[in-house]
């Protein structure tokens, strides 16, 4: 019940944000000035909220056993999608006391504050997915999303990279025992991931290579991010669903790539080969069609050579008799 409610809420929210065109998703980069200002106010927050901070704590007194688990790197921050922001700007009033007040917490800003359109995409998408059928009370965008530390793929561009900040929140969950029970307590044991992925020849080499929304997202949202997760039974499982030259990798990991990459070698998936080995999809068709002639020309020259030592050696022999 207090579930629905909340999404009711989100709902009207979002619909009244998008109608009264709310500013924050409009709002252009800040100014050099602005910058500098705000990694001024942020430096402020990270002499207590970082490594050094934790080493060195700039008061007496401090609980450091909880401050380490609220810790922000200051340059993987700025790289992220936040990186230009104050904290401020979602730590609300509760954070200026310090130590922060107990309550804190409760006035941090949601994401649907500044992303309501995406976000009643995202509630469609997600209310169709595994994750709502027992979790949908408990699960919120954190849950998944570290606002200190992810970054857009069109941003991060790079294959690897992106795989390797999107597997990581999948496999921080679904492969650690206590974070899988933190989430789901109700569930007794968590599902041994590589028992459940068996069928897949080197699961964990794909699990470096590949996001595991490429199998487990609706085969038909390519172009975009789709949070609608789906459970093993409703997964990919056709390997030339990636491993062809029509492969699915091309609309969605390297789609940030394909558009100034694939003419480049004269062949459609040249991003892929430029960035990865994926068997079945790095075919050049001119490159096969000339190979299949200079086979059929090895194979002629060969039965062509054969023939001809055939028909030389009988009229040998005939001459021989004669």
């Amino acid at each position: 019940m207090i579930g629905h409610i909340r999404k009711t809420l989100w709902r009207l929210l979002a619909l009244l944000a998008v109608l009264a065109a709310v500013p924050a998703l409009a709002d252009d980069p800040p100014s050099p000035a602005e910058l500098a200002k705000i990694r001024t106010g942020n430096a402020a927050c990270l002499a207590c909220h970082s490594e050094a901070g934790l080493k060195k704590p700039p008061k007496d007194g401090m609980d450091l056993k909880a401050l380490r688990k609220y810790l922000v790197h200051a340059d993987t921050y700025a790289a992220s999608d936040h990186g230009q922001m104050a904290c401020t700007k979602c730590h609300g009033d509760g954070y200026d006391d310090h130590p922060h007040a107990a309550k804190a917490r409760e006035e941090l800003s949601e994401c649907q504050d500044c992303h309501a359109r995406k976000a009643m995409r995202i509630e469609r998408q997600f209310d169709k997915s595994v994750h709502a059928e027992n979790l949908s009370d408990s699960f919120t965008c954190a849950t998944c999303h570290d606002a200190h530390t992810m970054a857009l793929a069109s941003k991060l561009r790079d294959p690897h990279k992106i795989v390797a900040q999107d597997n990581k929140i999948c496999l921080d969950c679904h492969d650690s025992d206590l974070a899988f029970a933190r989430i789901a307590p109700e569930k007794k044991k968590r599902p041994p991931i590589d028992d459940i992925h068996d069928w897949l020849p080197n699961t964990r080499l794909h699990w470096k290579a590949v996001r595991c929304i490429e199998c487990h997202t609706p085969a038909e949202d390519k172009l975009s991010l789709s949070h609608e997760i789906q459970n093993k039974d409703k997964a990919e499982k056709k390997c030339a669903t990636c491993h062809s030259a029509n492969t699915s990798l091309n609309a969605r990991l390297y789609r940030h790539l394909a558009t100034e990459e694939q003419h480049k070698y004269g062949f459609i998936n040249s991003v892929i080969l430029g960035t990865s080995y994926v068997v079945g999809a790095t075919r050049n068709p001119t490159l096969d069609f000339g190979l299949i002639i200079l086979f059929a020309a090895t194979v002629v020259g060969v039965l062509g050579h054969g023939l001809v030592r055939i028909i030389t050696t009988r009229l040998r022999r005939s001459k021989k008799n004669d």
